[in-house]
C-alpha cells in the first residue's frame, strides 16, 4: 500500500477480504499479509483473478441494464469494498446523470477511501454510510440514506460478492428479504455469489483459507443462490455464470470457462 498514512488505525497483522479482492483486481491498496493470503487462494484456485474481473463486469452490465431498460434511478450498494473505477455511481450516471447512489460498508478501511465514492455528477447524488448488512434495519434507517434515496421510488439493491460472507447462521435470506421488503414495486436485486458447483475440492481449500484468516465464508450452489430471488421476477437469462449474464459483444479474447469464473449472478425485479 503506497499511502502509509492510510495504514494508521488499520489491522495489518491479518489478511483482509477487501484488500485481498483489491489484489485480485490488480490494485495497490493492500499489504504483504493480504498478498500472501490472496496468493494462497490463487494457488488453490487460479481462476480467482478471472472471477474478480467477471464480478466487476457483471456489476457494470447489470447497472446499465437496470438504468436503460427498467428506469432505475437509485442504487443501494452494500458491501462496497475498496473503490475501483468505474464504480456503481459512475456506471449509472454515465447512462442517467441524475442517478443517486448510496454506498454502505461496515469496514473502517473502506471509510478511508469514501471520498472516491462521492464524486457525483452535478445532477446526481452519492453518499457513503458506515453500516452493517447484518443489521438491515439500522442500515435502512440511517439518516444519510434518507437524504439521498426516496424509498417510495424504485431502488436497485446491489449485493456484489457479499452474501458468501454471511454464513447460514447469520440468516442471509432473512437479511435480503428485509432489505427488499423496504423497497417499492419496480425495485431490483442485483446479486453475485461465488460457488463451489464447478470444482468442490478447490472451493473447500478456498473456504479454509478465508476461515483460517478470520473471515468465515459460505460459498453456495446455484439452487441456494437462486433462493435469494424468491418472490422476484428474474430477468433473462436467470441465475447464470457471471460471464453468461447478458454478455456484451465479444472482444475477440477467449471466453473464460465456467469453472474459472465460479460465480452465480442474477437480477430480479420486485413485482
Amino acid at each position: 500500500m503506497s499511502n502509509t498514512h492510510a495504514a494508521r488505525g488499520l489491522d495489518t497483522s491479518r489478511p483482509h477480504s477487501a484488500r485481498m479482492y483489491d489484489y485480485y483486481l490488480g490494485g495497490k491498496d493492500h499489504f504483504p499479509v493480504d498478498k500472501q493470503a490472496a496468493e494462497a487462494v490463487a494457488e488453490a484456485y487460479p481462476g480467482i483473478f478471472t472471477c474478480a474481473r467477471e464480478n466487476r463486469a457483471f456489476m457494470h452490465r447489470a447497472t446499465r441494464v437496470l438504468a436503460r431498460e427498467h428506469g432505475i434511478r437509485q442504487w443501494l450498494d452494500i458491501g462496497t469494498g475498496i473503490p475501483t473505477e468505474p464504480n456503481v455511481h459512475q456506471v449509472a450516471q454515465s447512462v442517467v446523470p441524475e442517478a443517486r447512489v448510496v454506498y454502505a460498508d461496515n469496514d473502517p478501511l473502506v471509510l478511508k477511501y469514501a471520498e472516491r465514492l462521492m464524486r457525483s455528477t452535478p445532477e446526481g447524488r452519492t453518499t457513503y454510510i458506515e453500516a452493517d448488512v447484518n443489521d438491515p434495519d439500522a442500515l435502512l434507517s440511517a439518516p444519510e440514506l434518507a437524504e439521498v434515496l426516496d424509498l417510495s421510488q424504485p431502488v436497485a439493491l446491489s449485493l456484489n460478492a457479499l452474501m458468501h460472507f454471511i454464513t447460514d447462521a447469520g440468516d442471509p435470506y432473512g437479511i435480503v428479504d428485509r432489505l427488499m421488503a423496504a423497497l417499492p414495486s419496480g425495485s431490483a436485486l442485483a446479486l453475485s455469489h461465488c460457488t463451489p458447483d464447478f470444482d468442490p475440492p478447490t472451493w473447500e481449500k478456498v473456504t479454509d483459507i478465508y476461515t483460517g484468516a478470520g473471515t468465515p465464508v459460505q460459498f453456495r450452489s446455484q439452487k441456494d443462490v437462486t433462493r435469494f430471488f424468491d418472490g422476484l421476477d428474474l430477468l433473462e437469462p436467470g441465475v447464470s455464470v457471471g460471464h453468461r449474464w447478458r454478455p456484451e459483444p465479444s472482444t475477440g479474447t477467449d471466453a473464460p470457462t465456467d469453472a474459472e469464473v465460479s460465480l452465480w449472478t442474477g437480477v430480479g425485479i420486485k413485482p
